[in-house]
């Protein structure tokens, strides 16, 4: 569980089906990408609160990598902490899977993510896999920043 007001708390938990249009709706919301949700359904974590989703975070596998996407919080939630604990579920969730590295893209948060250990990288670094993820074939701008976590040089 996560604070939230004094009479309500957030519970983080893994998507279910009918979650589908919640998230969708908070992405939309967020002006973020809908391409790929629906198949990425399986690595979403909710946030709920009062049978509302009140925002989400996944991680979409792509072979040994993962990308972090679609990280969202309601506006009446934020700076509470909910993004920051999505987001460290998601990175344990990559951790205990074993992957070699996690990606993102941003244009909006290149200076919140450092703070849980990504830093920038040039595209051309990004491997094939992640590459060919909807959201690097353009569901996000050639303009998003991208940034890696734990990247492990290829041997």
């Amino acid at each position: 569980m996560v604070p939230g007001t004094p009479s309500t708390a957030v519970e983080l938990r893994a998507a279910r089906p009918e979650d589908l249009p919640g998230i969708e709706q908070l992405l939309t919301k967020a002006e973020l990408p809908l391409a790929g949700v629906a198949e990425s359904l399986p690595g979403f974590v909710v946030a709920e609160s009062d049978g509302a989703i009140v925002g989400t975070a996944a991680l979409e596998l792509c072979s040994d990598n993962a990308l972090l996407r679609s990280v969202a919080v309601a506006p009446e939630w934020r700076s509470r902490g909910l993004g920051r604990a999505l987001v460290t579920r998601v990175i344990a969730d990559a951790e205990s899977r074993g992957l070699r590295a996690l990606y993102l893209l941003t244009t909006t948060a290149e200076r919140y993510f450092p703070s849980f250990g990504f830093r920038e990288v040039a595209r051309a670094h990004v491997p094939a896999d992640v590459q060919r993820t909807k959201e690097f074939r353009g569901a996000c701008p050639e303009s998003a920043v991208v940034m890696c976590r734990d990247c492990v040089p290829a041997t």
